[in-house]
């Protein structure tokens, strides 16, 4: 890890062209499995961290996009 790493990974980054829909095809795609979880296992702390872990594999996949190239 290195100083410029963290100036990567702490500093707000505009989307570029053709992001923004990269953005809104990976939040669909995880919104429908987070349904399925939610439909198909019981309401319980399990069931909260399976979706939690999706949420959080978003915020992981928009990070690898918008410091792409950086």
């Amino acid at each position: 890890m290195t100083e410029a790493d963290l100036d990567k990974w702490f500093t707000y980054h505009a989307p570029k062209p053709g992001q923004p829909e990269q953005y809104e095809r990976i939040r669909s795609v995880a919104k429908m499995f987070a349904r399925t979880i939610m439909e198909n296992t019981p309401q319980c702390a399990d069931q909260t961290a399976a979706i939690r872990k999706v949420r959080e594999a978003v915020m992981t996949a928009n990070a690898a996009i918008a410091c792409e190239g950086e």
